[in-house]
């Protein structure tokens, strides 16, 4: 393997490799399909659009499938479109920090509504780098850090090539020796960082950085999910 001569990795590390590159093997057509799915969100209309980023909203120090089921349940309700903080926070069951994030979808909502209707996708629109777009995600949407923001526009289709740096991600990327540590947070600067050395590993060992996180994700949990 090229990464293993080039990058001088350990015995743990070429088998960590060796390992990720047959469950890319594996499930590359199951990923392909995955991915396809988030092109088409993109396609759908914004209250969808919306949705998906309400779950990403959730998913910081929570599990995604438990978050999912959260975000089920509010659309089926019509909290997403209607609820206030409170009728939101109570729905947030097994979600950490549930007052907080149902603030966030509150704000989130008025950020992105016209005359009582939820327009997210006219002002994406307005973007035509996905990388700025994530930049004025974070700065713009109360609860959006990098890894929140790369994660929406993955699910929407439009970030394929950014890093979703979870504790998950961050864990393997220091198995695999792409980084020295874990670390507990990550400035803008460290996260700009970590995502590029991960699109070089990426590179070198010819797993497409979308196909990573995913086999990576999947490495950990047993499914590729969102």
């Amino acid at each position: 393997m090229e990464l293993v001569n080039t990058l001088s990795f350990g015995k743990r590390n070429k088998n960590i490799v060796r390992e990720i590159k047959k469950t890319f093997l594996a499930k590359q057509d199951e990923i392909y399909l995955k991915l396809e799915d988030f092109k088409r969100v993109w396609h759908k209309e914004d209250g969808e659009i919306f949705t998906e980023l309400v779950f990403c909203l959730l998913t910081p120090q929570s599990k995604a499938r438990t978050c999912w089921d959260v975000v089920v349940t509010l659309k089926k309700k019509g909290l997403i479109w209607n609820g206030d903080r409170n009728n939101i926070a109570n729905e947030l069951v097994g979600v950490r920090f549930k007052n907080k994030k149902a603030s966030y979808i509150v704000k989130a909502r008025k950020l992105f509504s016209k005359n009582g209707k939820i327009t997210i996708k006219s002002k994406l629109k307005l973007f035509d780098d996905a990388y700025k777009l994530r930049d004025w995600l974070v700065h713009n949407v109360k609860g959006i850090g990098y890894k929140e923001a790369s994660h929406f526009l993955r699910n929407i289709g439009l970030g394929e090539n950014m890093a979703i740096l979870d504790r998950h991600i961050l864990k393997n990327l220091n198995l695999l020796g792409v980084t020295d540590d874990v670390p507990s947070s990550l400035s803008k600067k460290r996260y700009f960082e970590i995502e590029n050395r991960m699109m070089k590993f990426s590179s070198k060992i010819n797993i497409p950085m979308s196909y990573l996180d995913l086999v990576l994700w999947y490495k950990e949990t047993g499914e590729t999910f969102k």
